[in-house]
């Protein structure tokens, strides 16, 4: 049986406005075991995104226990150095929105987190080409970000957050803003090479046969965490 790479407990978010509260979910707990790739699906709104930030030590929750193996990340204040420096070692993001840098090219979009933790610039680009490869975008490298197609953007951002050597991958809508035939590609990468680094994936997403194609489906709904079943996922999720 594989080690549980990331576990759960008791989880709660809360946001207060004023004397306003809103529970966005109470008393979660699951584990993630080391080499799963899981789907998370949800209708809009429900706080799927929000529980990937937490996740990943963007936020901290309310109440309750995140372990990364021993790493308590509740207890990292999401500005702290000590939780950046977790983020840039274990985890890779990759979001609905690509959020590249304009100014630069792909080449060095996906060399920027290698460049901001102090790795010389050619050692780094030289990497970064190695990265690019992977995506099957070298000969775009060159390219600034508004030159690229929406998909090859995307896949920029998955080089950019797996070029540190990330165990975890946080995927929030990574085909949200793609068309059918361009986001299943994207999916198919990020499958591929979940299984070939052997990464341990979460995936966000609205795309039920994506879900499907995962490992393990959990439901987020009215602020409880359940398995869903894939024959039970009949209708989309909005």
């Amino acid at each position: 049986m594989a080690e549980t790479l990331l576990r759960v407990a008791n989880l709660k978010k809360v946001y207060r406005t004023g004397t306003q509260e809103l529970v966005l979910f109470d008393d979660l707990s699951f584990e993630v075991a080391t080499g799963e790739m899981l789907a998370i699906v949800g209708e809009s709104g429900c706080g799927k995104s929000t529980l990937l930030h937490l996740l990943g030590a963007l936020d901290t929750p309310t109440a309750g226990e995140i372990f990364y193996r021993s790493t308590a990340v509740h207890t990292l204040p999401k500005d702290d150095e000590a939780a950046s420096l977790f983020r840039s070692r274990e985890i890779g993001y990759i979001w609905q929105f690509h959020y590249l840098l304009p100014e630069f090219t792909a080449q060095e979009n996906v060399a920027m987190p290698l460049l901001l933790s102090g790795m010389p610039k050619p050692q780094a680009l030289a990497k970064a080409d190695e990265w690019l490869k992977q995506v099957n975008l070298i000969d775009r490298g060159h390219h600034r970000t508004g030159e690229l197609s929406g998909g090859e953007q995307q896949r920029v951002a998955i080089a950019r957050a797996l070029i540190s050597g990330p165990k975890l991958l946080l995927a929030d809508e990574p085909t949200g803003d793609l068309d059918g035939r361009t986001a299943e590609l994207v999916f198919e990468l990020i499958a591929r090479l979940h299984r070939e680094l052997g990464l341990t994936s979460i995936v966000v997403t609205h795309n039920l046969d994506f879900a499907r194609r995962c490992q393990r489906i959990l439901r987020l709904h009215a602020g409880q965490l359940s398995p869903a079943h894939p024959a039970a996922l009949a209708s989309p999720l909005t």
